[in-house]
């Protein structure tokens, strides 16, 4: 059987989730992966009754459900916060914006989150885990290692009990591997799993855009990663050759923008080879659903969104137990 195929609600926060639910029923999903901002789920409700509401809602439009994600407040968890958190951030989180209350708070939000997601009946959240040593990525003045040392200690200080009370629960945690995080490249997220003595509920949210443009060897990283592949996003990205005024770093510009080096895509329409993520998600025996980020700044999203899970159930196939030639086995 292929993988379900799910939407990321992030994207649509503006709608109510039961307009979304209609709109992803009829673009062709399978289910959807709730946001954990909007009206979509929000964690300071998450009593069973709601909980138990939230699914009843799925069910009725016949949609699965296999996770939520926590990127917003898990940003805030490792983040050297200032006033920018106040616009992701829910004002009882952020309260006073006083950084190392706003940091404890987030952690405790985030436990609460795995509460709220084993009374939800799933048992992966996706997130982002924030850094407090993101902005030492270009090494001048020259870099003095126990830094970096000190920003990954300081990751497990924190997310450690975060983590401890994630599997209490029986809940798994799946990073988004991204810039600005503690892991945003293959090098750093092995030193994440390593910082965290290899936890049990930490791995990762696979997704190969934020890998793609940056010049990671996307396909590499689910092989090498292949017990902590927890869930996948599915998100594509176009990067350039041809008259480059900006680099990797964006340049300041506006997501959108025609000068960037990179843009993300809706699905197909990218450099992201799907088929060979595939084929590595088959190696790895991954089963859970492949989950549809769509963020495209020059398409309308309905028709984006219509467009990504038609390709992606295309692109998917199931691997084969029997060798091409096993007909000639004696």
């Amino acid at each position: 059987m292929s993988r379900a195929v799910t939407l990321f609600t992030g994207q649509w926060a503006d709608l109510s989730l039961e307009e979304l639910c209609v709109k992803a029923k009829g673009f062709g999903y399978d289910g959807l992966e709730l946001a954990c901002w909007g009206d979509h789920f929000e964690i300071e409700k998450a009593d069973q009754s709601y909980c138990d509401q939230k699914r009843e809602l799925l069910a009725k439009h016949d949609l699965q459900l296999f996770s939520i994600a926590n990127h917003l407040v898990g940003q805030a968890v490792c983040d050297k916060v200032d006033i920018r958190h106040k616009n992701i951030l829910p004002d009882h989180v952020y309260g006073d914006g006083n950084p190392e209350d706003v940091q404890k708070r987030a952690a405790d939000e985030m436990i609460k989150t795995a509460e709220a997601a084993k009374r939800l009946g799933v048992n992966i959240v996706n997130g982002f885990t924030g850094s407090s040593i993101w902005h030492l990525i270009y090494a001048f003045p020259p870099m003095i290692p126990e830094m970096i040392d000190e920003g990954f200690n300081d990751f497990a200080r924190r997310w450690l009990p975060i983590l401890d009370a994630f599997k209490e629960n029986g809940i798994r945690f799946g990073l988004e591997v991204h810039p600005t995080e503690i892991a945003f490249d293959i090098v750093t997220a092995e030193r994440a799993v390593i910082a965290l003595n290899g936890h049990e509920a930490f791995g990762f949210n696979y997704d190969p855009s934020h890998l793609g443009y940056q010049g990671v060897d996307y396909v590499h990283f689910i092989r090498k990663f292949s017990d902590k592949i927890f869930h996948v996003h599915l998100k594509d990205v176009a990067w350039t050759t041809n008259q480059i005024e900006s680099g990797v770093f964006g340049s300041y510009l506006d997501f959108g923008d025609s000068s960037r080096f990179w843009n993300f895509r809706s699905l197909g329409r990218g450099n992201i080879d799907f088929e060979e993520i595939i084929r590595a998600l088959n190696d790895i025996k991954y089963t859970g659903p492949l989950s549809i980020e769509w963020e495209d700044s020059g398409m309308n999203r309905e028709t984006g969104a219509s467009e990504s899970v038609a390709f992606a159930k295309g692109v998917d196939f199931e691997t084969s137990d029997l060798a091409f030639d096993s007909s000639f086995a004696e």
